[in-house]
């Protein structure tokens, strides 16, 4: 879980690195020092917000799973019950 905030946070990081090295200014200048922990903290932010999604999404797909399988159970003491009075008749 923390991994997720990590990597996005050094994926903010790495964005900030990638905009000084498009526009060919020093990447590690005295007074734009500030702005790396910015972009860190949106990466991080990012990757909050995206473990709460894929929390959602496994609940949701565990949800509908067990409703299949009671669904599937439901059908299968149905036509076992079929079964049971076609053949005693």
């Amino acid at each position: 879980m923390v991994s997720k905030v990590l990597f996005w946070s050094g994926f903010g990081v790495a964005v900030r690195i990638w905009q000084l090295g498009i526009e060919m200014r020093p990447f590690f200048n005295k007074e734009s020092l500030w702005v790396y922990p910015v972009y860190a903290s949106i990466g991080g932010s990012f990757g909050y917000w995206l473990m709460g999604v894929e929390g959602r999404q496994y609940k949701l797909l565990s949800d509908r799973r067990d409703s299949l399988l009671e669904k599937r159970a439901r059908r299968k003491e149905r036509e076992e019950a079929a079964a049971r009075e076609g053949g005693a008749a």
